[in-house]
């Protein structure tokens, strides 16, 4: 049999970050299923509040509302093949089903950057431009920038599946716990300059832009508490904070998966490598509900109200 498979004779990957856990497998299972659970249950709550409650649809919590379903996203394209593969003796993958993980995922990476970027405009707007904030966040715009931010996020990860499925493996074994697009680029037989490329300009789109801008936005925002009143800069504070805080949290995430995926990461021990690539897919669709529903008065209240009343 020939060493080089093309992508048609690859059936299937198997994932070989996994070892044996023996009789653990079963903690391991209830711990990721009451992760899961909880991540459901939260967002879908948060988002609930804000569907329900009309004095929440204004643009900040809308925007919140496309985070949290991202978040539910996300975690539904991850936490369900844990759970099998945790209590399965063959780790391994259909090719299919393997490309479809990857796009979930990085579909959710990209819409959690482009959604934060948003909210930092719209926090922007609000506290420096007070007088136009209703005019330039009008419901219609806001429709507009919440369908652009999936859209975009879709076709900027559609992109490069269409480049890495034709592509001649030889090889079909993942050293990750999941599906990773670079990982498979790396089984490829011939160049792969095109998918190199793409995958740098696609990562800058994703991340260096948007972070930048949500930067701008809070230079901006700064300048004006330090200038402004008291009401101001607790205004500030209370709105921005566990919007900085899921920024950094979710970049630091996302720059290790990325740091680990372009470089040898063989001297790190391997259970630290798999908490790590999954700390960005599996604490930060957790930090956001936590952290904005504690944060923020008008959904703290109404949660409180919904079950201490």
């Amino acid at each position: 049999m020939s060493s080089i498979m093309n992508s048609t004779q690859v059936s299937y990957f198997t994932l070989a970050a996994y070892f044996d856990t023996g009789i653990f497998k079963y903690l391991f299972f209830v711990i990721i299923m009451f992760l899961y659970m909880l991540i459901v249950c939260s967002n879908v709550l948060l988002i609930v509040v804000i569907c329900m409650n009309r004095s929440l649809h204004e643009p900040m919590y809308l925007f919140l509302c496309s985070l949290f379903v991202n978040e539910l996203y996300g975690s539904t394209g991850l936490f369900p093949f844990l759970l099998v593969q945790i209590l399965s003796d063959i780790h391994t993958v259909s090719f299919p089903l393997c490309f479809l993980q990857i796009f979930c995922v990085y579909t959710y990476a990209c819409v959690e950057f482009f959604n934060l970027a948003i909210m930092s405009y719209d926090r922007y707007l609000a506290i420096c431009c007070p007088l136009q904030y209703n005019t330039q966040m009008a419901s219609h715009k806001i429709t507009i920038l919440i369908a652009l931010t999936w859209l975009y996020a879709s076709v900027l990860c559609f992109v490069p599946l269409t480049l890495s499925v034709p592509l001649q493996l030889c090889g079909n074994i993942i050293n990750k716990v999941y599906c990773d697009n670079y990982a498979i680029v790396k089984l490829a037989c011939f160049d792969t300059t095109l998918n190199n490329i793409y995958g740098l300009v696609a990562t800058a789109l994703t991340i260096v832009c948007p972070v930048t801008l949500i930067f701008y936005t809070y230079m901006r925002i700064l300048k004006v508490c330090f200038s402004g009143s008291k009401q101001t800069r607790q205004k500030a504070v209370s709105t921005c904070t566990p919007h900085l805080a899921s920024l950094l949290n979710f970049s630091f995430g996302a720059c290790f998966e990325i740091l680990q995926s372009r470089f040898n990461m063989s001297s790190v021990p391997n259970i630290l490598r798999i908490f790590l690539s999954l700390y960005w897919l599996t604490c930060q669709p957790l930090f956001n509900p936590v952290m904005y529903g504690l944060n923020l008065s008008n959904i703290r209240i109404i949660c409180k109200n919904m079950f201490f009343v």
